[in-house]
């Protein structure tokens, strides 16, 4: 795996801090419509770092582990997405109501905890198979 530079790093632990606050704040309902915004700016921070580490190697699950991640970073966004709809309802304009409410309302929580059960899996799956792969050489 490619390693970030050390801005990187620091800029990746801003936007997780960033989206645990604006998580946390809109999850007990402590002033959500601004800390909405908070988790989309750390979501695309967290994202965007992560899309700069890339695998250019030949190992198999290394690749898989890394889709897995994308596939992760797309949660974090649509959950960010989600969130500002929660609070704003900008959605609801494109559905019936009773269908935004059983569809898009409030989903955001399951789009996060998608994405930080991917993201935890891929993540301890890549440490194991990148010092399997020191060892073998």
């Amino acid at each position: 795996m490619k390693q970030l530079s050390t801005l990187q790093n620091y800029i990746m632990l801003l936007g997780a801090v960033l989206m645990v606050v604006g998580a946390g704040c809109c999850a007990f309902l402590f002033m959500p419509r601004v800390f909405c915004f908070v988790y989309a700016a750390g979501a695309v921070l967290f994202t965007a770092m992560q899309l700069l580490q890339r695998y250019e190697g030949r190992n198999v699950t290394l690749r898989r582990l890394r889709r897995i991640l994308i596939l992760a970073d797309v949660f974090f966004l649509l959950a960010a997405v989600s969130l500002i709809d929660t609070q704003y309802f900008f959605l609801s304009t494109l559905m019936s109501r009773v269908d935004y409410i059983a569809y898009v309302y409030n989903k955001w929580v399951m789009l996060l905890l998608c994405a930080a059960i991917l993201e935890m899996y891929a993540t301890h799956r890549i440490g194991s198979e990148v010092a399997k792969e020191e060892k073998s050489k």
